[in-house]
Formats: C-alpha cells, sequence, structure tokens
C-alpha cells in the first residue's frame, strides 16, 4: 500500500506533493471539486511516469468526500498517506478583522478546513489502524499559530484544525499511525496579502515526505523562507 490522498489537490502545492510522492513511487489520488482541473493533473503526472487518478468530491459535501477516498482506496488498494489541504478562501468567503467577524464569518471557514478534515480522516483511519501503519497529515497557513488580524476568521478555523490535528498526533501515539499539522509561513506561488512573502510549492511539498519517512515523532513542522529567501522548518 503506497499510496497518498491529496484531499484539495490543485496546481500549485497539490501538484508539488504529489510529485514529491510519486517521484518515490507512490499512487496518487486527486480529491477537489472540479473534475476538468483534476483531468489535467491527471495528465501531467502521467506524463512524468507517476501512476494518479482523479476522485472528484467538494469537502464541504461530506458523503461525497468519503466515497471518494473509498473509491480511491479501491483503485490503489488501500491509502496509505492522508494529505488535507483545501484551498477556498479567496474569492469565497470574506476575510474579516477580529472585531467585525460575525459567526457566520467562521462558520463556512470551520466546515471547510476543520471539519472536512475530521470527516477525511473517519474515512480513513480505520484502515490504517488496522494496518498499524498511515500517515495524517492537514495543512493550514501560519496564521493558525501566529494570528493575522487581516483573516481573523481564516485564522480561528485554522488553528481549531491545527489543535485537532496535533490532540490526533498524542492519541495515536504508539500505533504506527502519525499525524501532524503543516503551518506555511508564505503564500503559495504569488504573493496574496502584503508583507506575506511568496515560495514556490517544490520548496514546501519536501517537509511532507520528511514527517511521513524522518519526522514521524513530530506532530508539527513550520515552513518559512529566511532572509536570503530560502526555505527553513
Amino acid at each position: 500500500m503506497t499510496s497518498i490522498a491529496i484531499v484539495g489537490a490543485g496546481p500549485q502545492l497539490g501538484l508539488a506533493i504529489a510529485r514529491t510522492f510519486g517521484s518515490q513511487g507512490y499512487d496518487v489520488a486527486l480529491i477537489a471539486r472540479n473534475r476538468a482541473k483534476l483531468d489535467d493533473l491527471v495528465s501531467t503526472l502521467t506524463a512524468e511516469g507517476i501512476t494518479a487518478a482523479a476522485f472528484p468530491a467538494d469537502v464541504l459535501d461530506r458523503d461525497a468526500l468519503t466515497q471518494a477516498l473509498k473509491d480511491a482506496a479501491v483503485r490503489f488498494g488501500g491509502i496509505e498517506v492522508l494529505e488535507y489541504s483545501p484551498v477556498g478562501t479567496f474569492g469565497i468567503t470574506a476575510l474579516t478583522a477580529p472585531a467585525g467577524t460575525e459567526p457566520t464569518d467562521v462558520e463556512f471557514e470551520m466546515n471547510f478546513q476543520l471539519y472536512g478534515a475530521i470527516a477525511a480522516t473517519k474515512a480513513v483511519l480505520p484502515a490504517m489502524r488496522e494496518a498499524g501503519a498511515g500517515t495524517l497529515l492537514y495543512t493550514t497557513g501560519a496564521g493558525s499559530i501566529w494570528p493575522d488580524p487581516r483573516v481573523a476568521n481564516v485564522n480561528a478555523a485554522a488553528a481549531a484544525l491545527r489543535n485537532w490535528a496535533m490532540n490526533l498526533h498524542k492519541e495515536l501515539a504508539d500505533t504506527g499511525i502519525q499525524a501532524a499539522h503543516v503551518g506555511i509561513d508564505s503564500s503559495i506561488g504569488v504573493s496574496v496579502l502584503p508583507g506575506v512573502e511568496a515560495a514556490r510549492p517544490e520548496q514546501i511539498s519536501p517537509m511532507y515526505w520528511e514527517l511521513h519517512t524522518t519526522r514521524r515523532d513530530e506532530d508539527e513542522l513550520v515552513f518559512k523562507l529566511d532572509d536570503e529567501g530560502f526555505p527553513r522548518g
């Protein structure tokens, strides 16, 4: 069972993670809402000699997400690694400052980030427990650690996901299953918020392989760029 399911797969970080694991012989299950975009990613990876397949699902649709992960497990004989990193904030929900945040401003992000991650985990964890092996990786922006008042509603949900993932790490200790949070203290590809530098996705993706292989005792890695633009984490 050498396969990874990437929830929220896209042409930036998702594709970079797929390449990182695919280059090590892993089959790649790509999960996101848009079938056409997923098919483009599959074509790209296939041309590079990586086995990949698309499983369209919206993380807000718990049943569809669960079924997509079950279908991926059947297709590839199980899922060894789950990576959860859907991106939908910009253009989908309004970004709010703390004092201006309404409960509804956080509700969407909680559904998108925390509740989707919980649903995805419940779909794959029983088989991992049975196998006594697996890796669960959850990605947020570093506002989950160091809040940015420009995106308070997003930070609140991201912090909840980080807390849950790190608690899961503790619960799964000594089971052979690794759970960890990846905090990204940069934009990906292009700068989105003023003052937040952009990193190339291929600078970030090796961290996921490290957590899966050589840093399994850690519950969190944080990606940052140093003063010269090199990654550290």
